[in-house]
């Protein structure tokens, strides 16, 4: 499970190799209204760097850690995250 961090998170490549705990917290106002899945936490390895204006959040995460927390037809959902 990878994901990619925004500026702030990357820290000039500092984040690279860290862990975070990534959980779902509800849906944005676009898209599936409840897309949290049962699995609603996954841990990902930052691999790359998510550079604006591409980056929507602060976190990109790959479609199969997307997938395991939310229905990925969701395109965007409401995360909180922390270092582990």
């Amino acid at each position: 499970m990878i994901a990619a961090a925004n500026q702030d998170l990357w820290q000039g490549g500092a984040a690279c190799g860290k862990y975070f705990q990534v959980t779902s917290t509800g849906g944005t106002n676009l898209g599936t209204p409840h897309p949290c899945t049962d699995t609603p936490t996954v841990t990902v390895m930052i691999t790359d760097f998510c550079p604006p204006p591409g980056c929507k959040g602060d976190l990109d995460l790959s479609h199969e850690s997307f997938s395991t927390i939310a229905d990925p037809s969701a395109g965007g959902i409401k995360i909180s995250y922390q270092q582990m």
